[in-house]
């Protein structure tokens, strides 16, 4: 006899499919079951939005996300060795398209990882033979096809053309996975970035631990309590007892705390969404 009480529990993705009556005809259906789901609670608004972005993926190009050719960070050819560190230092990318004479003539990327084994033997730097080979992709490409591309190539950015070949921006492998995930935010955001709230993707805000508890109420209009700490960071660790890792979450009130970034010591970073707990 079968132990029907050993089976698992269904995944929220087994919930989802249970709840379609029937099978959806279109796109458009797919997605309005797919937000009715999300107020059942058979999703929450992470899923949801990640989903939708796989849906769209498909049909996005590289123009509708690229970085535009006047925001480039780019470094020249002849810039000196003294220069050339104080820009890759103060931009903080990881890769800088490198360029001759302008934004046209782009003659390779330097990865920021590269310089370090000159860091004892400066004078034995030479930026042209340091230099990665450059991909370039023209505006009207797919993204999926260029995800595609990016892992078959093993690069991590493009350099983007248009029609008469002219370089039009840039785009890197992150600009393309956020469609699906939303904002990624990588130590330098979190360092450079002047706001302590920030809204990304969904209704949803990144929030540096080290805002205050008071800013942070005004802000949303709530009233969280700070009669014992003094940051959101503080907070959520005083409710957790230790300090959580990246991925968990904690529920306080109408807000949900998400932990996206933090060391052995303290949270750094937090993704909040309101979930009002009646509708939990």
């Amino acid at each position: 006899m079968d132990d029907y009480s050993s089976k698992p529990a269904p995944n929220w993705f087994e919930r989802l499919l249970n709840r379609f009556t029937h099978e959806p005809e279109d796109r458009e259906e797919l997605v309005s079951q797919l937000h009715a789901a999300f107020e059942r609670n058979v999703l929450d608004a992470e899923a949801l939005s990640m989903i939708e972005g796989v849906l769209s993926f498909s049909e996005r190009t590289v123009r509708e996300v690229m970085v535009q050719r006047s925001q480039m960070d780019v470094i020249r050819l002849s810039e000196p060795m003294e220069k050339l560190l104080s820009h890759v230092i103060e931009a903080g990318h990881s890769r800088f398209p490198v360029i001759g004479e302008d934004k046209d003539d782009v003659q390779g990327i330097l990865l920021s990882k590269d310089l370090l084994r000159y860091f004892l033997t400066p004078n034995d730097f030479d930026l042209q033979k340091t230099l990665r080979p450059v991909v370039f992709v023209p505006e009207s490409k797919r993204l999926d096809g260029l995800l595609r591309e990016f892992r078959a190539t093993k690069t991590h950015m493009a350099i983007v053309v248009d029609e008469y070949g002219g370089v039009s921006g840039l785009i890197t492998i992150e600009d393309v996975l956020e469609v699906i995930v939303g904002d990624i935010d990588d130590e330098h955001d979190l360092i450079e970035s002047e706001d302590d709230i920030v809204p990304v993707r969904g209704e949803r805000y990144r929030v540096l631990a080290t805002t205050s508890i008071d800013d942070f109420n005004d802000f949303f209009e709530c009233a969280l309590p700070d009669d014992e700490v003094d940051t959101i960071g503080g907070l959520v660790t005083a409710n957790l007892g230790y300090v959580p890792v990246r991925g968990e979450g904690l529920q306080l009130q109408d807000w949900h705390f998400t932990v996206i970034r933090a060391d052995s010591r303290r949270l750094q970073a937090l993704l909040v969404e309101r979930r009002p707990q009646a509708a939990r």
